[in-house]
């Protein structure tokens, strides 16, 4: 790309950890929002396996808009049923017919989906059966005859399907840190060993007040295997000591920690679910609505509003560059000396080579005995390399390495 196309820019407001407020969330991996994302990817990597194992190249697809429309359900202690399954929908475009050895072949969008998606529920969800619970479809079209030229218009770097921006930054605070790591703590194997009450749709928001970190967490759960309300409270006292435990680890920071606090226990409200996400009663979910790619979605952060969730991974820059920007940002802030924040932003032209963006922006909270000229070509020869190697992003998307949501 041409060095001009390189940017680099101090920022002199304040670090986000000066910030007397700071608020963060993270959507666990059975949030109705989550669901989705995950149904539009595994349809994603479900069409590069198939185009990779029949034509040894991924064709063109974008399958990025997802509706998860709720259900209805009567948990109970003890019980409870699903009164109207839960519907998933993933639409978009992909190529259907592909020539090969002088003959035309048809892929099974339709079938290739549906199974993708409900593999991905099976795997994601211990108690909701993609069988029984879920209305799985699909409104896959053959792809538009220009964005398939554009996918297949360059011999060497893929050009740029969309005019794009990607997005990241580094490092994460404390507040980030916690929120993130609570979610995956709650939603670990290990975890629900322990209390496999506990449902997939768990939802961490944090306010960071100077030096006091409030915690809530909505934790849906499984109405079988809650026999009462003592049971349930019993559950909800372990698990926020546990929580606090984590915490005092983490942090000297001052944390509080609050359990599904819509609860009112004299008047018997109680999040019960059957299935372990609220979405089996009504909340709904829309691909790109939940967490940002570095899986946290933080208002005081610059961030993209791009799905990346489905997009194709080799020439769609709303995620190779979401991708590739948390890699420059990580290794900026790894690699510099006197940074205490980066911001990585990258924008893409469609029908330019992804390796070329119109401009690679980086922006830089420093120490204050540091010069942003002294540390400059540094910054430039990290973006410059990760730009030139932009391609090895595609099969870390493929094999499911990266965050994307």
């Amino acid at each position: 790309m041409a060095q001009k196309s390189i940017h680099v820019e101090q920022l002199l407001d304040q670090s986000v950890n000066d910030l007397d407020i700071e608020i963060v969330e993270r959507k666990g991996k059975g949030h109705p929002d989550s669901l989705i994302d995950g149904a539009s990817e595994a349809v994603s990597r479900a069409l590069c396996a198939y185009y990779l194992k029949e034509y040894n190249v991924i064709q063109h697809h974008n399958v990025d808009k997802g509706l998860l429309v709720g259900g209805s359900s009567k948990p109970a202690f003890g019980g409870g049923q699903i009164l109207d399954p839960i519907y998933m929908v993933v639409a978009g475009r992909a190529t259907a017919n592909v020539l090969k050895d002088g003959k035309v072949g048809t892929i099974p969008i339709g079938k290739i989906a549906t199974d993708a998606i409900k593999e991905f529920i099976r795997s994601n969800m211990r108690f909701l059966d993609p069988e029984k619970h879920v209305v799985v479809d699909n409104k896959i079209k053959q792809g538009s005859a220009d964005l398939r030229s554009v996918f297949y218009g360059s011999e060497g770097v893929p050009l740029s399907n969309d005019t794009s921006i990607g997005v990241a930054y580094a490092p994460l605070t404390v507040t980030e840190l916690l929120v993130l790591e609570t979610e995956k703590l709650l939603n670990s194997s290990k975890f629900k060993e322990s209390f496999t009450e506990i449902g997939e749709d768990i939802k961490v928001m944090a306010l960071r007040r100077a030096r006091t970190i409030n915690l809530t967490v909505a934790a849906a759960m499984v109405s079988p295997l809650v026999p009462d309300n003592s049971h349930y409270e019993s559950v909800v006292e372990q698990v926020k000591k546990r929580i606090e435990d984590e915490s005092s680890k983490a942090t000297n920071m001052d944390v509080t920690v609050r359990i599904n606090s819509g609860d009112n226990y004299g008047k018997g409200v109680y999040y019960l679910t059957v299935t372990g996400t609220s979405a089996e009663m009504g909340d709904d979910g829309n691909t790109g609505r939940g967490n940002r790619p570095n899986g946290l979605i933080s208002p005081m952060r610059q961030y993209s509003m791009e799905a990346a969730a489905g997009k194709n991974p080799v020439n769609h820059t709303g995620k190779i560059f979401n991708v590739l920007a948390q890699r420059m940002a990580d290794r900026v802030q790894r690699e510099v000396p006197g940074i205490r924040e980066t911001y990585v932003r990258l924008l893409s032209r469609i029908g330019a080579p992804i390796s070329d963006p119109q401009v690679a922006s980086v922006a830089l909270k420093l120490e204050e005995d540091v010069a942003i000229s002294n540390i400059r070509g540094d910054v430039e020869g990290i973006i410059q390399d990760e730009l030139s190697r932009v391609q090895e992003v595609t099969p870390l998307i493929v094999s499911g390495s990266v965050t994307l949501f």
